[in-house]
Order: structure tokens, then sequence, then C-alpha cells
């Protein structure tokens, strides 16, 4: 990381008097939350897919 970038973090964090570590575990957190959520969102829009389905009836002229 740039050293100037890490200090005018470092200084802006420090002024909202939180610290990096903090600041991190806090969006690292909800960076995991929303994928999560995103994953969901797509295995239920997954299952929405005609080929995802699950026959409700018995088809009316079932194999041997």
């Amino acid at each position: 990381m740039d050293p100037i970038l890490k200090r005018d973090l470092h200084s802006a964090l420090a002024a909202d008097g939180i610290t990096l570590k903090d600041w991190f575990l806090k969006h690292v957190s909800e960076y995991v939350a929303d994928r999560r959520r995103l994953n969901i969102v797509q295995y239920s829009a997954d299952l929405d897919e005609p080929s995802a389905r699950v026959a409700e009836e018995p088809s009316e002229n079932p194999q041997p």
C-alpha cells in the first residue's frame, strides 16, 4: 500500500475515532454478509429456473 495513502487513511480514521483494525473488520463483515445474500438470491433465482423445478404432479403417461 502506498505509504502516503496509508498515512491518510490512518489520519481519517483517527479523526473519526476508529482504528484501522476496527474499520477493516467492519467492512470485511459487511462484504462477506453481502456476498452471502447475493449467493442466496442467486440460489433462489436458480431454483425458479424451469430446469431446476421438481415436478409437483406425476406425469400422465408414466414410464414402466
